[in-house]
């Protein structure tokens, strides 16, 4: 129980969340009279809740500002989630999105499984490493199945987490653009020296990385893999939930976020604590996949590269939400988005695995 508290992005581990809980009259609303609200996700960036039926069945219902994603923008994750389902990845499926006022309301079925991660920060080691194992076996599906979706790539919005940036020959320029398609983000940008900080954390890296991207093929992928967005039974995936970050990057790039989520402590770094550094959990999740789906020799050489950039392209989106989408604005997260997981993760990374391979 979190008492209406939600995780944060900082040191606290519950805030008081940016948008009000799910009422009663919007459940009714949205599902009608007589819908009950069972439980009340601590995840910060929705409103989201269990709903029980009258007849007895339970959903979810999700509640997002429009300017964060309107119905339209929502279709774009729930086509590809009903290709996924399609070819034989359990998602739960879709049964409403309507635009109410300045919400969008999603409403899934409840997916099979247990939410055994729940009750966890979203970036948590597995349970085990076969779970880890499990997710990896999962993941590879995914992939398999997202082979033949071809959709473009999903335009420029709060909280994506594609890969065009640092896959552009000039990332300096591309964050540039970006600034100027989104003009929260580019007011922010402008009160620092950003392109003196990408050239000292992220272009060394950039330039490593930017040779091996030609021979990867491009693939719509999940973006935003770990425990808590996967249902289980008996340490095994059942579905996969959350598609919200879903885009058009590369499997290693989906991969190289499944790592980093599991992996490292990333709220123990900030505080000036250990990484508490889960190799064994990034070598589970990565046999697991390679069970199913085997990495290419290109894919191998770039996952080590890919590894301290992975989360950047996302962290400028979360910057842009936090500005231009949370009511009143968070200046506060905005600068935690760019000192500590914009520049402090790619920091971290390749000060610590600069040189990794993958054998």
């Amino acid at each position: 129980m979190t008492d209406g508290r939600v995780y944060g992005m900082g040191l606290d581990p519950l805030v008081e969340p940016d948008w009000p809980a799910l009422t009663p009259a919007e459940v009714e609303a949205v599902l009608g009279a007589d819908a009950s609200i069972e439980w009340r996700s601590p995840r910060p960036l929705s409103a989201t809740a269990r709903i029980r039926l009258p007849d007895g069945r339970e959903v979810i219902l999700k509640r997002l500002p429009r300017t964060l994603r309107d119905a339209a923008a929502l279709g774009e994750e729930h086509r590809f989630m009903d290709h996924l389902r399609g070819h034989g990845i359990p998602v739960p499926a879709v049964l409403r999105t309507l635009d109410l006022g300045e919400f969008a309301y999603e409403v899934q079925e409840l997916g099979i499984g247990s939410d055994d991660y729940a009750g966890v920060f979203s970036w948590s080691p597995y349970r085990s490493l076969d779970e880890a194992a499990a997710a990896g076996r999962a993941l590879a599906r995914l992939h398999l199945a997202a082979a033949d979706y071809d959709a473009p790539r999903r335009p420029p919005r709060p909280l994506l987490a594609g890969f065009s940036i640092f896959s552009s020959a000039d990332p300096l320029a591309a964050v540039a653009h970006r600034a100027v398609e989104r003009p929260a983000l580019g007011a922010f940008l402008a009160r620092r020296d950003w392109r003196g900080d990408m050239a000292r954390v992220q272009l060394p890296a950039y330039e490593r990385l930017y040779p091996l991207l030609a021979d990867l093929e491009p693939l719509w992928t999940h973006n935003d893999w770990h425990g808590t967005n996967l249902l289980w039974r008996d340490r095994d995936v059942t579905a996969v939930i959350d598609f919200g970050l879903c885009d058009r990057s590369t499997a290693v790039h989906d991969l190289a976020t499944a790592i980093e989520r599991c992996a490292v402590d990333w709220i123990s770094i900030r505080s000036g604590g250990p990484a508490n550094v889960r190799a064994d959990q990034a070598r589970a999740l990565l046999g697991g996949y390679e069970s199913v789906r085997a990495l290419s020799a290109a894919e191998r050489r770039a996952l080590p590269a890919l590894l301290p950039l992975v989360h950047c392209e996302y962290e400028l989106s979360e910057i842009d939400y936090f500005l231009a989408v949370v009511p009143g604005g968070n200046e506060q997260n905005a600068e935690i988005a760019y000192t500590d997981y914009f520049l402090g993760h790619t920091a971290w990374w390749y000060h610590n695995y600069g040189l990794l391979t993958i054998r």
